[in-house]
């Protein structure tokens, strides 16, 4: 899924457990809570679940540390024992939103339809807390949710005889596409939204413009898509993502095959 680094301003949270920041020590169960400082209700647990729901809410961009201490009736520099920053926080928080994955099915019995069914599950949990999905990624996956989703998704390419490091490639490239996918539809969703149409009406304005403004001996190719009748149709997004899936897994067993 997503990640974000970087430090925010503020003391540094008390406590490292193997060079880690406290706040991943502690999601990791490395970790035990803050011995003084903070009132007893507080808890790392409580702090992420009130900024999952702000961010649900108002928004990823509505998550401060000051906003999350006063819904929860603590100062701001109470949480830093709990979180060192502002994008410690946001990492547990999108990490929560996702949530794991959820289990394979008895019907994935090969590696295409496991995987498959990891792309599809990683695009729903997007969809479901699509708020979260513009968190910015900078770095590898390493919170447990996070974590638990590339394992499953190297699991599903056992007994392919891919290497270690293709298979790792192999879910760079499955989970970017579902991503990708997401923040897509977020985009659309928005833009119409904004505009007041519906999303056959942006697509039947844009075939028309479109057809209006491009010569079709210099776009001799596009004149023809757009002839077609194909621009004028607004796909449903899982044909989008199906198609895509489709030709990626396609690539994956030409390699597989090749190794056989």
């Amino acid at each position: 899924m997503t990640e974000e680094s970087g430090r925010g301003q503020g003391p540094p949270a008390a406590g490292v457990a193997d060079g880690l920041p406290a706040s991943l020590a502690a999601v990791w169960g490395l970790r035990e809570r803050p011995g003084k400082g903070p009132k007893p209700g507080l808890s790392l647990e409580k702090i992420v679940a009130a900024a999952v729901h702000m961010g649900a809410t108002d928004g990823l961009a509505a998550v401060s540390m000051g906003r999350v201490a006063a819904e929860l009736g603590a100062g701001t520099m109470a949480l830093y024992r709990y979180v060192g920053s502002k994008s410690e926080l946001l990492n547990l928080v999108v990490d929560a939103a996702f949530g794991p994955p959820p289990p394979l099915p008895e019907s994935a019995t090969d590696w295409r339809a496991a995987l498959s069914h990891w792309a599809w599950a990683q695009l729903a949990a997007m969809r479901a807390s699509i708020w979260a999905v513009p968190m910015p990624i900078s770095g590898p996956p390493i919170t447990p949710n996070q974590v638990a989703w590339m394992e499953q998704g190297v699991r599903c390419m056992r007994g392919t005889g891919l290497t270690e490091g293709q298979k790792m490639s192999v879910i760079l490239l499955v989970s970017g596409y579902a991503r990708n996918e997401a923040m897509l539809e977020a985009q659309l969703a928005e833009a119409i939204r904004t505009a007041g149409i519906t999303d056959q009406q942006m697509m039947l304005d844009y075939s028309r413009i479109l057809a209006a403004v491009i010569d079709p001996h210099r776009f001799p190719e596009l004149t023809a898509v757009v002839e077609s009748g194909v621009m004028s149709k607004a796909d449903h997004p899982d044909e989008e993502f199906t198609f895509g899936l489709e030709r990626i897994l396609d690539g994956i067993g030409a390699l597989v095959d090749s190794l056989a």
